[in-house]
């Protein structure tokens, strides 16, 4: 039975602890649910299997496996056009350009904690404004 009140549940697809402890303390902090994917194929087998409601995408652009953070925010855009994608990256910000969706944001690390709350918050917020 869902909860009308339920926070909203962000996705993370992150392979290192470290890192997937730090978001998700950080998301929690501002009142989000999480879910971790360590895996791009992971990520992608949760939002097509349409169980959970995420409402935003924070990933990794290196991840182990054979897909990578850009293959998994085109994957989600495909399930809903809209939907908020946050990327982190360590060396990989200079293809976001050219590989990343519109509308979405990069945080390049190491990041504060509060600036992947704030990047979330955003994009949800405009999302929510988006809709009419």
């Amino acid at each position: 039975m869902a909860n009308s009140e339920s926070l909203p549940v962000i996705l993370i697809v992150e392979d290192e602890t470290l890192i997937q402890t730090l978001v998700e303390e950080a998301l929690a902090d501002g009142g989000f649910e999480t879910a971790i994917a360590p895996s791009a194929e992971e990520a992608v087998t949760l939002l097509r299997s349409g169980v959970t409601d995420y409402r935003a995408l924070v990933t990794d652009i290196n991840l182990k496996g054979n897909m990578n953070g850009w293959e998994v925010a085109r994957r989600a855009r495909e399930i809903d056009p809209a939907f908020p994608i946050v990327y982190m990256t360590g060396a990989a910000a200079d293809e976001w350009a050219s590989q990343g969706v519109p509308n979405s944001v990069l945080l390049v690390k190491p990041f504060a904690p509060a600036q992947i709350l704030t990047a979330v918050s955003q994009l949800l917020n405009a999302a929510a404004q988006g809709q009419s």
